[in-house]
């Protein structure tokens, strides 16, 4: 055997990028055939485009009308750097929910939108109008640097401001150059007008030759996604450690001199596979603000060279750290980057803030943050959260931004106003912020049944119920204030972040999960395995048994997080067998 046949060869999804000319491939042709799905290497180069091909999963293997035994949907998803929206756009984003999605909107765990239950015959037309907005769904998705996170506090100050002002640097300059998603979503089929994207400039439109297409990414783009977010150390609202790249403002007299860069964050992990694991980001270095985005660069590029092409399970940027160490990834970032890094600072985060309620913005407006449950907006008998929203956009003009805890933020908001925001949301039935139980305003789910083509079980509808149960078993036992982080997802991949909470809720197989506790609210420790292949109706008991034992044995101030940290396991196994 030659040295050659012995190299690992790229996995599949590798070769549909190198293969397709900058992510174009078969989608063009495929999007307008007779079918309501996609091919294998389209439905992969889809997902740079800013879309998921799905089905519902509560009919699967019922024959539909086409007579699969599918029905194929899609997702769309806008990418919405640190979360921050027009009314307009919001608006925009509503109405296509109503038009041709399934009447939902879904805030996502990255601040950004998604649409859901879109058809295949909507989806050019869909990915249009939302770039009519200025917005784009563009690297929302995909093998590509994604959504930048950063706290959507809209404080009016000199941090804030850069910190904004960074997120949209860092968005623009690693935002694919490919000309591919104008051609097949913006040029206009009949005259062949090109349209530009949100944001977009008309010199990104000419395309170039060879490897000058995609300065950054080149050719296969990188080995798998990577994941950017900002925070402030009393502001850690972004999660920050569980990002492939993230950035902590470092703050000295009131003034932010510059940023320490984490690196190898990550959530995805394969049960079965002991080679797969979560983990939280390592200080590489401190950077000025004049620095940051070319280091920033560097990672990537490091990434892109080196991370794994033929195993995409072990494909993150936390596997390549993990194999060299910090210290040899650090070197090779210090020689693309082409010199020395600094020493990180001491600075860590310390805080996170929710920004739910109102809050005095710094120029005589006020801020208002609403908790929406899991982030999906949507009219019920009960509430109707989406009606709500739309009158407040529309009698009020407010700007919109999006947590990463799934809720939204109305800016801009006058003092004289205020009442008029409060009144609006409660004629329509809309819980304020300060009447949701902590159990519930700290909470988040991912997506889950029936669109998740990955969930293995129920997460987003599951945990409204659960809470409904925890909620009155901490009343009863008087901790009904304590604040601490409650995250389900409906398998391992982790979008909704559930390996660094205070309890963690992992799908593991139909109506059966992983519980994990000890992790924190600020999110700078990993929990553990508490129980495995939990019974769903097992979910709630075996939290209030955790909470019996800390409500007995805690100390001081300690969170639930920190109290199951230092018990251990076995302490806590022998209290709930007790």
């Amino acid at each position: 055997m030659s040295a050659q046949d012995k190299q690992p060869q790229p996995s599949a999804i590798e070769v549909f990028k190198n293969d397709s000319q900058y992510l174009s491939g078969d989608i063009g042709t495929e999007l307008t055939d007779e079918n309501n799905f996609f091919g294998k290497g389209s439905v992969q180069l889809l997902k740079h485009h800013g879309t998921y091909q799905q089905d519902d999963r509560d009919v699967r293997g019922q024959i539909q009308d086409d007579g699969n035994k599918k029905r194929f949907i899609y997702m769309v998803r806008t990418r919405i750097p640190g979360g921050r929206l027009t009314t307009d756009q919001f608006l925009a984003q509503m109405d296509l929910c109503d038009e041709v999605g399934n009447s939902t909107l879904r805030i996502t765990s990255r601040q950004t939108l998604q649409l859901h239950g879109v058809i295949k015959s909507d989806l050019k037309a869909t990915i249009k109008r939302i770039n009519d907005t200025q917005l784009t769904t563009l690297a929302a998705c995909g093998d590509v640097a994604r959504n930048t996170m950063c706290t959507p506090a809209p404080y009016q100050n000199d941090i804030y401001q850069e910190l904004r002002d960074l997120t949209d640097e860092i968005a623009e300059h690693l935002r694919p150059r490919t000309s591919t998603y104008h051609e097949l979503w913006l040029t206009d089929t009949d005259t062949g007008e090109k349209c530009l994207a949100g944001g977009d400039s008309e010199a990104s439109l000419s395309g170039y030759e060879g490897d000058d297409t995609e300065p950054i990414y080149g050719r296969q783009y990188l080995p798998r996604k990577f994941k950017i977010g900002i925070a402030l150390p009393h502001d850690n609202c972004s999660d920050v450690y569980t990002h492939d790249l993230g950035l902590i403002g470092v703050l000295e007299d009131d003034k932010l001199i510059g940023y320490n860069v984490l690196v190898g964050g990550g959530q995805g992990r394969t049960p079965s596979a002991e080679k797969t694991f979560p983990a939280l980001g390592q200080k590489l270095c401190f950077a000025t603000r004049d620095e940051v985005v070319s280091i920033i660069e560097a990672v990537v590029k490091v990434q892109r060279d080196h991370g794994n092409r033929s195993d995409r399970k072990v494909a993150r940027m936390k596997y390549l750290i993990h194999d060299w160490g910090l210290g040899a990834f650090k070197s090779k970032v210090e020689e693309y980057w082409g010199g020395s890094l600094k020493e990180p600072h001491a600075t860590d985060v310390y805080e996170h803030e929710d920004h739910m309620g109102w809050h005095e913005q710094g120029d005589g407006n006020w801020f208002y943050g609403l908790n929406i449950e899991n982030g999906r907006i949507k009219d019920t008998e009960k509430m109707k959260l989406k009606t709500a929203l739309r009158e407040v956009c529309n009698t009020l003009r407010p700007g919109v931004h999006l947590t990463a805890h799934q809720s939204l933020i109305f800016t801009n908001v006058a003092d004289d106003k205020r009442a008029i925001l409060e009144e609006i949301l409660l004629k329509h039935g809309v819980v304020l912020s300060a009447d949701i139980s902590n159990a519930r305003l700290w909470s988040m789910a991912c997506v889950a049944w029936p669109t998740c083509g990955l969930s293995i079980t129920e997460s987003e509808r599951a945990l409204p119920g659960m809470i409904d149960e925890l909620d009155v078993a901490l009343e009863s036992m008087g901790l009904a204030d304590e604040k601490f982080t409650l995250r389900m997802t409906g398998c391992p991949n982790g979008c909704a972040r559930p390996y660094n909470p205070d309890i963690g809720l992992v799908g593991r197989a139909k109506n059966k999960y992983t519980m994990f506790v000890g992790g924190t609210r600020i999110g700078n420790r990993l929990g553990f395995i508490h129980k495995d292949m939990l019974p769903a109706e097992e979910v709630v008991p075996s939290i209030v048994k955790l909470f019996e034992y800390f409500k007995i044995d805690r100390q001081a101030d300690e969170s639930i997080g920190d109290f199951c940290a230092r018990m251990g396991n076995d302490a806590l196994l022998a209290y709930a067998d007790s």
